[in-house]
């Protein structure tokens, strides 16, 4: 298992990146690698990240030096959702099968958890999301079907998409982690625009189900102090509270997005009019 530890910058130290830096800063360029996992520590709310793609062996889940504990979950909650081939996360001896688009949430508290696919030529894909957790809910299986699902934006301004939501409180109970996943239609290329910010929850995107050779540009930085980054699939963007967090694909995609901080209220945001961004 490896991980990477990031830590906060300050929005006016941002300014002055270049593209190097704020690609060393807030992109995370391989999530998956075959029989291993992967996490990146960041200290925006303490989420960690990352993916565990089990090969031949399962993969188990440890405590690195950065969590401070003798579990991982000793004081965390975990969301894990399958991106890839179908595949198992057993907790404390229970088995849970996921399918791809499959969520399973795991509270704080459980000790043992390994990761298996079933089928090593097809792997099973589990991006991970945890952060600190000040009580224990019970361990949640969320298939797609189950998932809370809205359907906002229009052809006419080209962000028509589908919205999951597994771990959000109308779903399933956590202490303050939120995730779901979002995929954009056909014809479609932008997500979360009008943009916003939300400086009382920090957020993490995974973006995923692109070609090779397709981009997309996230934007990111103060409302009138805007960046942007060139995102390949499969790569993760970690997106500080007082950001914008929007982009446009080169065709349509998905992304999973994660939360974490003050409360768990999805709507909770603070709304950017177009004509204002710089």
């Amino acid at each position: 298992m490896q991980i990477d530890v990031r830590h906060a910058s300050h929005p006016e130290a941002v300014r002055n990146f270049d593209t190097e830096t704020l690609r060393r800063h807030f992109l995370v360029e391989t999530i998956f690698a075959g029989g291993e996992i992967r996490l990146t520590y960041s200290h925006y709310d303490r989420m960690v990240i990352g993916g565990a793609t089990p090969l031949g062996p399962g993969l188990t889940l440890t405590a690195p030096t950065a969590i401070g504990q003798e579990t991982f979950l000793a004081e965390r909650e975990l969301g894990a959702l399958n991106i890839g081939g179908a595949g198992r996360i057993i907790v404390d001896g229970t088995s849970y099968d996921l399918a791809k688009y499959d969520c399973l949430y795991v509270g704080r508290g459980a000790k043992d958890i390994s990761f298996e696919s079933a089928d090593a030529a097809n792997p099973a894909k589990f991006y991970l999301v945890s952060t600190p957790a000040h009580q224990t809910h019970p361990t949640v299986l969320l298939t797609r079907e189950k998932a809370r699902h809205l359907t906002p934006g229009e052809a006419a301004t080209a962000n028509k998409r589908s919205i999951y939501q597994f771990i959000h409180p109308e779903v399933c109970q956590s202490c303050q982690l939120t995730l779901g996943f979002t995929m954009i239609e056909p014809g479609s290329v932008w997500n979360t625009m009008p943009a916003h910010t939300h400086d009382r929850r920090m957020e993490a995107y995974l973006y995923f189900d692109l070609e090779a050779d397709q981009r997309v540009f996230h934007f990111m930085g103060e409302p009138q102090q805007t960046r942007h980054m060139l995102v390949a699939n499969e790569q993760a963007v970690i997106s500080p509270p007082w950001s914008i967090h929007s982009g446009a694909g080169t065709k349509n995609y998905s992304f999973i997005w994660a939360m974490a901080g003050d409360n768990k209220s999805f709507t909770d945001m603070d709304h950017i009019a177009i004509a204002d961004l710089r």
